[in-house]
């Protein structure tokens, strides 16, 4: 399998450091608001990542995070906590926005067919493994205290800037309009923030740094804390993001590997940003489209992990909804294509059909194979059903032909195996309408076809016969 490393800014061949295993931790939601289909299209690809090491046979072990509390709402480390801005928002306690928004992106989760992580951990439930790692931190020297927090000093961890090619002297030059004054670089990131002393928390915790002082850990230290405890001090894959490159993901390497003197991660995935009408989706512009707005619109949810699919998960993708459209009705094909399975004409499978569906099956592997490149993979895909569309189907009992279904499902997080054949009443409608044709009774033909769109089965007369498919 071939990945592209942001660590090298290259293709690389997945090595995992234990033979037929994977581990693997992604960035998951900041639980303050809905999720949106930016948010979304990360998340799927993920997803993917996923199903295609456990198609290539290796045994996965998936961390997901739930940020429940220290993300802030700027990556300078000023401003309110997430959490604690949703709370005033919406007149509760950050616990209860926390637990609101944290059931909704589960519930989404489910309803996009997406796995469920080996590990889903919420911050809030590691505040000692963060208090831990802050401690080794501040044992080696990396970190200082100023009126606010702890902060790790960036200028202590050789490389820092490697990984994002940040450039610190133009950091430094900006530095002017630097929020808090007191720290050493601009560059130096907040590990823990102590609790402010004109207002109560909702989220704060008893921790050996503050003098007596309460307080709640940084955004970044969670992702470290979590992945170490349940992955080791080494994982084989961190996903997440472009836009966690030049400081959520440096300042994980840069701690990460202050306190263990090991890389942190060997491959570095990253989803590109999602497009709407020329703009990045983002809740401060507007347009963060959710689950719940493509429901309301009718737009299955299915058809939207195949827009997903459409565009590499490198590339900058376009979120429309004529693209959404376009989407549905491609996945309309894919399963009536797959409802053809309950249509054969002719009992046995004829070689050459038999060895299409394996060719197009080690196709689409060698895609996903290949830097996750599902746009080639459903190319593949689309020329096996565009093919079929034309042919006499034969028998969909063969081997290859039933785990080619469950082989799609299982790589795209698709339902094509599991479509259920239609009524022995609704076959006996379409049995009584070719009599009704070969008897040139044309009316009875077609209210016996106009009978069947409304039980929403529709026919394709061709040379072959009659096809039905779900209209």
């Amino acid at each position: 399998m071939q990945l592209y490393n942001t660590l090298t800014r290259s293709s690389d061949e997945f090595i995992p450091l234990q033979a037929g295993k994977a581990t693997l931790y992604t960035c998951g939601p900041t639980v303050y608001d809905y999720a949106h289909v930016g948010h979304w299209f990360t998340y799927l690809r993920w997803d993917i990542l996923v199903r295609t090491l456990r198609a290539l046979e290796y045994d996965v072990n998936w961390v997901m995070n739930i940020t429940d509390v220290g993300h802030l709402v700027s990556d300078a480390d000023d401003g309110e906590d997430k959490l604690e801005k949703g709370a005033q928002r919406e007149g509760k306690t950050a616990w209860e926005v926390a637990e609101h928004y944290t059931q909704d992106f589960l519930q989404g989760m489910q309803a996009l067919n997406m796995l469920q992580p080996t590990e889903l951990t919420k911050a809030t439930e590691h505040i000692a493994e963060q208090i831990a790692l802050i401690q080794t931190l501040q044992q080696k020297g990396y970190t200082y205290t100023i009126d606010d927090g702890v902060y790790f000093d960036t200028s202590k961890f050789e490389g820092y800037a490697s990984f994002a090619r940040l450039d610190l002297d133009d950091l430094q030059a900006g530095a002017r309009v630097e929020y808090n004054k007191q720290k050493r670089q601009p560059s130096d990131f907040a590990l823990w923030k102590f609790s402010p002393t004109d207002h109560q928390r909702d989220m704060e915790w008893d921790n050996p740094f503050g003098d007596g002082r309460k307080g709640f850990p940084g955004w970044h230290i969670e992702c470290s804390a979590m992945a170490m405890k349940y992955l080791g001090e080494t994982i084989d894959i961190h996903a997440g993001g472009i836009d966690h490159i030049p400081v959520h993901h440096s300042n994980e390497i840069a701690q990460s590997e202050a306190a263990t003197g090991q890389r942190f991660a060997n491959y570095w995935l990253h989803g590109n940003h999602v497009m709407v009408n020329g703009e990045k989706i983002s809740k401060s512009l507007g347009n963060g489209i959710r689950l719940q707005d493509l429901a309301d619109k009718g737009v299955s949810l299915e058809a939207f992990r195949l827009h997903v699919l459409e565009s590499h998960y490198r590339s900058q993708s376009k979120f429309s909804w004529e693209s959404l459209e376009a989407a549905q009705n491609r996945l309309q094909d894919l399963q009536a294509w797959a409802d053809l399975r309950w249509q054969a004409k002719v009992d046995k499978m004829p070689q050459e059909l038999d060895d299409l569906f394996r060719s197009s099956r080690q196709n689409i592997a060698d895609a996903l194979a290949n830097d996750l490149n599902t746009p080639l993979a459903l190319m593949y895909l689309s020329k096996l059903v565009s093919h079929m569309m034309d042919i006499e189907i034969t028998s969909f009992a063969g081997t290859s032909a039933e785990d080619f279904l469950k082989y799609l499902d299982a790589v795209f997080g698709l339902t094509l195996s599991k479509r259920p054949d239609i009524t022995p009443e609704q076959k006996q409608t379409i049995s009584d309408r070719e009599d009704a044709r070969e008897a040139r009774d044309w009316q009875k033909a077609d209210e016996l076809r106009d009978l069947l769109l409304t039980s929403g089965i529709g026919l394709r007369d061709t040379p072959h016969g009659v096809y039905w498919y779900r209209s």
